[in-house]
């Protein structure tokens, strides 16, 4: 029951993070540099596909481009990764 209440937490906050990112209120540079604690098993992919104007072609050439598999978790990103992502996109 209480692995059941913590993703059920987990869940509802990246859906009030998402919506933050759709409506402008958080960068996505930040949760990538520093992503919160319930941020970090969540796939990279899923969190562009937020963004307004990223869609699934643009999001995966970003991955691509650094060299990120689609599967990959904001928390499981190499620092490589990280510093590429966030300098493509603030382009």
């Amino acid at each position: 029951m209480a692995a059941l209440k913590r993703a059920n937490e987990i869940r509802s906050l990246r859906a009030q993070l998402k919506r933050d990112l759709k409506a402008g209120q958080v960068s996505i540079i930040e949760i990538i540099s520093t992503p919160p604690w319930f941020v970090e098993s969540a796939k990279t992919f899923d969190m562009l596909m937020a963004v307004p104007k990223y869609g699934k072609v643009k999001a995966t050439r970003f991955l691509n481009h650094c060299r990120i598999s689609q599967g990959k978790t904001i928390g499981g990103l190499t620092e490589r990764q990280r510093s590429e992502l966030i300098e493509m996109l603030a382009r």
